[in-house]
């Protein structure tokens, strides 16, 4: 470990300058000396804001960075920087409501834990008292029900906008806790006069700052055509005082723009806020942002974005970094509440101002978790008609899910998830969607032992929108005193036909503070990383890669010169001489859960851990092991460091025996097991570390 004395700020430095860091890694390392022998103390991520000193920089190309409540030095080698200044420029034309605020989205209350306007503004104001509005749902339409306020599919009453005194009542209780009241809906065009008039309705009431259409071009959405949007609009914009404000939610993406018909909104909208979801989107965030600033700067419209509040703490803050620093976005909003963790909330409460580097905030980071596919023994399925309603098949992932029709009045199936958890506390609750027989748009699961709530807490989830991911169901206070505490139901009545149903996994993540890093790490925190292969006594050494173990092609090398396979690395490949290493053991490097384990074409055999956050930083890696055999864990399983977890093998005789490992930061291997890089150097660098380099630095104390 390097020990050399460190080296301040100069005092010839001069004056900060604030500027979005763009690492060549997915972060880079941040020293208290100029120089690779100085010791790490601190990491500096990809699209984060940081303040850095032009008049430190050493000849060697050394510069002293300030980032929260850390301070020391970063090579240029490394990372670059792009100033960025304030106040931002307009990104359209004429004022708006939401200039230099910060919006979250509320779609019905079925969706939340809360059981009052009140408890919503004191719990926003609690977890991200920076953000300022609220957007609420208050109408929609559909061909059977016809134009509706919002409450007609919301069954939690005390929230439900079911007339203009439930908007009053919202525009009352935000207000005691300083938050606006924006509203939002879905005009479809089936009845473009009752749709109109509620949406009237609601912008004429005191305390209403602005609506906001969303508009898009999928079904289910707008289904007027070109021809109905103008007499929609002129019925509204000619009842209601020209300064309204009306805003329009798109769908970002260049093939949808011509598809909503924009040119017939633009008279009568007044600023555009586009659907940055990359997650959902599947999509690169700062690719979707070029992208949505490039089809819809034209327009003429300010552009205020909608980003992802379901997305992991780092992908918010880059959001938030690119989308002000770089594109100078006036204001922000966050789909939504409900999905929104407080590892979230920790990241998103900052403030438009994007010439102040973020302050310093309490590490929140996510614990043990627990995980119950449908064949695990916490799960349990029911059948209300006598006969085996389920249809079973094979996920992406490996495990067995279950399917079947949905139901349009009366229940035929139900499956209950039975945590077991140990404690009382906060627990961020998801399900898995995968790719097959999950259409529909209305998957209503049931939450019990919420605490504060007298029954169960409803949330809707569509399927339809998801491939192979972990969807967020909300972040819930379970009380494990209260009967089924932490139990998950889930039936087959969706009110649809021709639609199916999945049943899959549930994943329940306990959510911690660290306040101080505590001597001893707690259940869920790692407490460091060894190699993943060697014996005991090895793997406990200083040398990273033990005895004769060698790593045949290093991280981020060109190998396979010359041929189809030519990629650059993006872990390491360990051996032992003379093919000793077939059938050796593995070992998880830290402790962690299961994410993945299965047979992935050319791959073979790959287990996944995602490791447990780092005690010291609260750090989350993904291991992956890869043309493995004799696998001994399965999806949801919980390792420690140093646990045998399978042996080397050779992807059933594909590649030589050897041990594919590799180590990232990101969340790609979450989402994408098998993902590699191929020759894009720059896309391996950002979502994958050295590996023995990473292990070097991170040893058990």
């Amino acid at each position: 470990m390097a020990s050399l004395a460190p080296v301040p700020k100069p005092a010839q430095a001069g004056p900060p300058r604030s500027a979005i860091a763009i690492t060549r890694l997915a972060y880079a390392n941040v020293r208290n000396g100029p120089g690779t022998q100085y010791l790490d103390i601190g990491n500096l991520r990809k699209y984060t804001l940081t303040n850095y000193y032009p008049g430190s920089r050493t000849s060697d190309g050394w510069v002293w960075v300030e980032q929260g409540g850390v301070q020391g030095w970063v090579s240029t080698n490394v990372v670059t920087f792009e100033d960025v200044v304030s106040p931002p420029p307009p990104a359209g034309t004429g004022a708006t409501p939401y200039d230099s605020q910060i919006g979250i989205w509320h779609w019905r209350g079925d969706a939340i834990p809360e059981n009052s306007v009140e408890d919503v503004a004191r719990n926003i104001k609690t977890n991200a008292p920076y953000v300022s509005q609220v957007w609420v749902k208050t109408s929609d339409y559909t061909p059977r029900a016809g134009a509706q306020w919002q409450g007609f599919w919301d069954s939690k009453r005390s929230l439900a906008i079911d007339n203009t005194a439930s908007i009053d009542k919202w525009v009352s209780g935000l207000a005691k806790y300083g938050l606006e009241f924006h509203a939002w809906c879905v005009p479809r065009g089936g009845d473009i006069n009752s749709e109109a008039d509620l949406i009237i309705q609601a912008c004429l009431r005191p305390g209403v700052k602005s609506m906001i259409l969303d508009v898009e071009p999928f079904d289910g959405y707008w289904i007027g055509g070109r021809d109905r949007i103008r007499p929609f609009m002129t019925r509204i914009r000619r009842a209601l005082p020209g300064a309204f404000h009306i805003g329009m939610a798109v769908d970002p993406r260049i093939q949808h723009y011509e598809t909503i018909f924009p040119r017939e909104w633009a008279p009568f909208v007044n600023s555009i806020h586009p659907m940055v979801y990359w997650g959902t989107m599947q999509r690169p965030l700062d690719g979707l942002l070029e992208e949505t600033y490039r089809v819809w700067r034209g327009y003429g419209k300010p552009i205020v974005p909608i980003l992802q509040g379901n997305a992991t703490a780092s992908d918010i803050t880059a959001a938030i970094t690119l989308a002000t620093g770089r594109y100078r976005a006036r204001g922000l909003s966050w789909w939504r509440l409900g999905v929104i963790g407080p590892v979230e909330w920790n990241a998103l409460n900052r403030p438009i101002n994007i010439a102040t580097a973020p302050p310093p905030s309490t590490p929140v980071v996510y614990g043990e978790e627990r995980i119950i596919k449908p064949d695990d023994p916490g799960c349990r399925r029911f059948s209300h008609t006598g006969r085996d309603e389920f249809k079973p098949f094979t996920g992406a992932w490996g495990w067995r899910a279950y399917y079947k029709a949905a139901e349009p009045q009366t229940s035929k199936v139900t499956v209950e998830f039975i945590p077991s958890l140990s404690a009382t506390g906060t627990y961020e609750i998801a399900t898995f969607v995968p790719a097959r027989h999950a259409t529909t748009r209305n998957a209503r699961f049931k939450i019990h032992g919420v605490r504060g709530s007298a029954g169960e807490i409803i949330v809707s989830i569509n399927q339809e929108i998801h491939f192979n991911q972990w969807v967020t169901l909300g972040v819930f206070d379970i009380d494990t005193t209260k009967p089924r505490s932490g139990h998950v139901f889930i039936n087959d009545l969706t009110g649809e036909t021709e639609r199916e149903i999945a049943f899959d996994a549930m994943r329940w993540r306990r959510v911690l503070s660290l306040v101080q890093p505590p001597t001893n790490p707690p259940a869920g925190f790692a407490d460091g990383y060894d190699s993943p292969v060697g014996t005991e006594v090895e793997r406990r050494s200083s040398k990273v890669w033990p005895g004769q173990w060698l790593d045949a092609s290093p991280f981020g090398k060109l190998y396979f010169v010359g041929t189809p396979n030519e990629a650059y690395h993006t872990g390491a490949d360990l051996n032992l001489p003379r093919n000793a290493d077939a059938h050796m053991p593995v070992y998880s490097v830290a402790s962690g859960i299961v994410i993945f384990a299965n047979r992935l074409p050319v791959w073979g055999n790959v287990i996944i851990v995602k490791n447990d956050p780092l005690i010291s930083t609260g750090m989350v890696v993904y291991a992956r092991y890869a043309h493995v055999e004799d696998m001994r864990v399965t999806v949801g399983q919980r390792v420690s460091r140093g646990e045998m977890i399978c042996k080397i093998g050779n992807a059933f005789g594909r590649w030589a025996y050897h041990l594919h490992f590799d180590l990232s930061p990101t969340t790609i291997l979450e989402t994408n097991p098998s993902h590699w890089p191929g020759r894009n150097r720059e896309e391996v660098l950002s979502h994958y570390i050295d590996p023995r380099e990473f292990i070097e630095s991170h040893r058990p104390r």
